[in-house]
């Protein structure tokens, strides 16, 4: 149980990096209007409305490679590999609900943002686990 929960923790943490990276690009490919404050809820969302597609598929991008990244890690350390990637996933679409009930998205972006983690997740264990069978 303490492998699974540690899997769990450090899955989370990397998933999170791995997410907040790809925010930062996507600022970088979309610069707020200078003097923006992106802590203000309604410039932030004045900001997503008028960004391209390709910065709000660095985001989606991170989502789900967040859910890759961290599954693995979680089912790497975990002795209950798919059900640590598993809970890796939910969290990250439970994160995309949360964040898109804040801040306004794009149809299209929540809905990819919550279909897209868990298969990830999952993805991500069958990778770990499938190596270690063959091991």
């Amino acid at each position: 149980m303490g492998r699974t929960i540690l899997g769990i923790l450090a899955g989370l943490v990397a998933a999170w990096v791995t997410m907040s990276l790809c925010e930062f690009a996507s600022i970088a490919l979309h610069r707020p209007p200078a003097g923006a404050d992106l802590r203000d809820p309604q410039a932030l969302a004045a900001h997503i409305a008028a960004a391209p597609m390709s910065a709000m598929l660095v985001v989606l991008v991170g989502w789900t490679l967040g859910a890759f990244i961290g599954g693995w890690i979680a089912a790497r350390i975990a002795r209950h590999p798919v059900a640590a990637a598993l809970v890796i996933g939910i969290l990250m679409v439970l994160g995309v609900v949360a964040n898109s009930m804040l801040i306004p998205h794009p149809r299209w972006m929540t809905i990819a943002g919550v279909l897209l983690p868990i298969p990830a997740a999952r993805l991500a264990a069958w990778t770990v686990t499938r190596a270690r069978t063959r091991s």
